[in-house]
């Protein structure tokens, strides 16, 4: 198993069904996916089940995370969310961009969700890089277990 981060390329591609390379991350990118498409057309009542889901494979992300990447240097700057969470978004986005093709949303709309999911994916793709170049790190308040009494 590799450590490195997958590229943003093979990211969406988890996001989108199809993980081409056996990796944790994009394993949980595809579940996570997986589980925002099963959100979009739930009821109200089955959606806190799927977010429970989703906490725990943040978490299970983040925990990894902590084990597979080096530790950044001293001065590296903050990120504002954990690389769980990051992977979160881009699999809403991805959901959310290719649910915008299938839908009749007016064009503008179409635009937004696939410029939303770019700027996010370039915004990974950086991240990754920072975080290999250990310039960057992320906050290590890993995701609490739904479950947990903290």
């Amino acid at each position: 198993m590799s450590t490195d981060l997958p590229s943003k390329d093979l990211l969406l591609d988890a996001c989108a069904g199809t993980v081409a390379v056996p990796h944790p991350l994009l394993q949980a990118a595809y579940e996570l996916a997986s589980l925002h498409e099963a959100r979009h057309v739930a009821d109200p009542g089955e959606r806190s089940g799927i977010d429970c889901a989703r906490v725990r494979l943040i978490r299970d992300i983040d925990r990894w995370t902590a084990h597979a990447l080096p530790r950044p240097f001293a001065a590296a700057s903050l990120h504002t969310e954990t690389l769980g969470m990051v992977v979160d978004r881009m699999a809403e986005f991805s959901v959310a961009a290719r649910s915008a093709l299938a839908a009749t949303d007016p064009e503008c709309l179409l635009h937004h969700a696939w410029t939303r999911l770019a700027d996010l994916s370039l915004a990974y793709a950086d991240l990754s890089h920072d975080l290999a170049a250990r310039t960057r790190r992320i906050p290590d308040s890993i995701t609490p277990h739904p479950g947990d009494p903290r």
